[in-house]
């Protein structure tokens, strides 16, 4: 099956699933479906937020699959993405835009970079070392705001809101779309370019299918997983930085919603294909905005997108192990 294929799979599977419990609790499923279709992408303002919920993660989504394709299991890319989020606003708040993007890449970097090292030098499980940084940077980017980068008369932790000029432009002003997206878009590309078409790309999928045999054709398996490692917390950081300075255009408590978790889920569903990341991030992206404007024209709770979207995320996984 090709990858659009492989991603839809699931994301069918949860509507069937969806669909049964809808029943079961005496509501209509067809009805609800074309609700959530209609909020998704019945015009130009509801494709626009589609792609705004999207665009995040996309980032995400392809940064967790950079890791993937080199066999590292990288659940690190939220704390990049929070990281890369703080430094873009601080930067772009003295430097600008085109500053604040660089350095959310290279905070991105900088997250990544421990685990990656401890993988290809001792083998250290990457699981457990990049999950904990998710910890590490958390505690250590609510210290920093707290104590140095407080807005001044703001009650909840959050820094100075960046001065407009330094703010991604919007494709769409009404509608909040900005070209965060065209950047992730671009980076997929390049992704599929890279892959498919270049000598890194060749040996990061050979180490990613079997590390001991890529050993054994001459490939450098430690220089492999240190690169991949990298370039997953540049692009995660990338995605923060335009988080920060396309949409919240400042580092607030709560800055993301476990967007690097789901973007775990968007690798999976994709089989860390760019064509898959790419339709299974607007999948969630839909589904995420649909399901909050869709709660306004029925007595549906919120709770039923939640199940399609865990249920979107077990049948991924499923599938996966599968194939191993």
């Amino acid at each position: 099956m090709t990858s659009a294929v492989r991603a839809v799979v699931p994301f069918v599977i949860a509507l069937v699933i969806g669909g049964t419990v809808l029943l079961a609790t005496g509501h209509n499923p067809v009805e609800f479906y074309q609700l959530l279709v209609r909020e998704a992408f019945g015009g130009t303002d509801r494709i626009a937020a589609t792609l705004s919920a999207a665009t995040p993660l996309l980032f995400t989504g392809l940064a967790t699959a950079i890791a993937f394709r080199a066999g590292v299991f990288n659940v690190g890319v939220e704390g990049g993405f929070v990281f890369g989020g703080l430094i873009a606003a601080t930067v772009a708040l003295h430097a600008g835009l085109l500053a604040g993007m660089v350095a959310g890449a290279l905070a991105g970097v900088l997250v990544s970079a421990l685990p990656g090292w401890l993988k290809a030098r001792w083998n250290v499980d990457e699981v457990v070392t990049t999950l904990m940084f998710n910890f590490v940077v958390s505690g250590v980017t609510g210290w920093l705001v707290t104590t140095f980068l407080q807005a001044k008369g703001v009650a909840n932790s959050a820094t100075t809101l960046i001065p407009q000029g330094s703010w991604l432009p919007d494709l769409l002003p009404p509608y909040g779309l900005t070209a965060g997206v065209l950047v992730a878009l671009a980076l997929v590309l390049l992704y599929a370019l890279w892959i498919k078409h270049s000598v890194l790309g060749y040996e990061l999928r050979q180490t990613g299918l079997n590390p001991r045999f890529s050993a054994a054709q001459g490939i450098r398996v430690g220089r492999v997983i240190i690169v991949s490692m990298l370039v997953s917390g540049a692009i995660a950081g990338l995605g923060g930085a335009a988080h920060a300075l396309g949409v919240v255009h400042r580092f607030v408590d709560g800055f993301s919603p476990g967007y690097g978790f789901t973007g775990i889920a968007v690798a999976l569903l994709g089989r860390n294909s760019a064509v898959g990341v790419t339709l299974g991030a607007v999948l969630f992206g839909a589904l995420a905005s649909a399901g909050t404007t869709a709660q306004l024209f029925s007595d549906i709770p919120l709770d039923i997108v939640d199940v399609l979207s865990g249920t979107v995320m077990i049948f991924a996984v499923v599938r996966l192990w599968r194939q191993r």
